[in-house]
């Protein structure tokens, strides 16, 4: 599969794989809400697309979506984030013994950390988008990393994360390299973004074997009506 396909992941993830999550209204498509939060429209849309936008989330909805676009009048920018998007170069994955599945029971631990860590947005059913691993201590989950996107041929890690009091230790690179094997094992290619001034994470991914493709624009505008508030699309990753 070209690399073409990551021009616009999230519209191919939701007319491919992910169809099963996709609510869609003529040139848009979302996740379902309680899955991700992320809207994505189709290649080269008219302006009706912002009729289409509207139409699918509702009055008030903020909805988080690639590329720098300009709304029309009325329409809010809630948030602008430059990013980077990387892409497996010889990432050197491997799989990790300490690493468990998670799974739909494991969702309340999984959002306490997220809520802890901060990694981007995460919601109830995020875990079904593909394999999360984590890392427990005494029985406590102190870190993870799974899959989220997936057009065709490609599947993105996302949501790595550590305990504040586990860092330092390199168990977010582990997660990371072990999602990687598992990806890799599929016969797909691992791919990933971070914000553009998280250099520390850019840094880190680099070292691990992933190079930088393309410096993507995620926008989060709000559609006209009453105010619902929506997570942004980062925060800093740990390891």
């Amino acid at each position: 599969m070209t690399e073409a396909v990551l021009d616009n992941p999230a519209w191919a993830a939701l007319t491919g794989p992910h169809a099963r999550f996709a609510e869609r209204h003529g040139q848009a498509a979302r996740y379902e809400a309680d899955v991700a939060p992320f809207l994505a429209l189709a290649p080269e849309p008219d302006e009706g697309v912002w009729a289409d936008i509207s139409a699918l989330a509702g009055p008030g909805a903020v909805v988080a979506m690639a590329g720098g676009i300009v709304p029309p009048p009325g329409w809010e920018i809630a948030d602008r984030t430059p990013g980077v998007q990387l892409v497996d170069a010889g990432v050197t994955a491997a799989p990790d013994d300490e690493a468990v599945r998670l799974t739909a029971a494991d969702a309340p631990e999984m959002l306490a950390l997220v809520e802890r860590t901060r990694p981007g947005p995460f919601r109830r059913r995020t875990v079904e988008l593909g394999t999360y691993l984590g890392i427990r201590r005494g029985g406590r989950l102190i870190a993870m990393a799974g899959e989220r996107l997936h057009p065709p041929g490609w599947t993105e890690i996302s949501a790595v994360c550590t305990d504040a009091a586990f860092r330092g230790q390199g168990l977010g690179t582990r997660l990371v390299l072990a999602v990687a094997a598992g990806i890799r094992e599929r016969g797909e290619t691992p791919f990933l973004h971070a914000a553009a001034t998280n250099t520390g994470a850019i840094g880190l991914y680099e070292s691990l074997g992933f190079r930088l493709r393309a410096r993507p624009v995620f926008t989060s505008v709000r559609v006209p009506g009453s105010q619902i508030a929506e997570p942004r699309f980062f925060a800093n990753t740990q390891n």
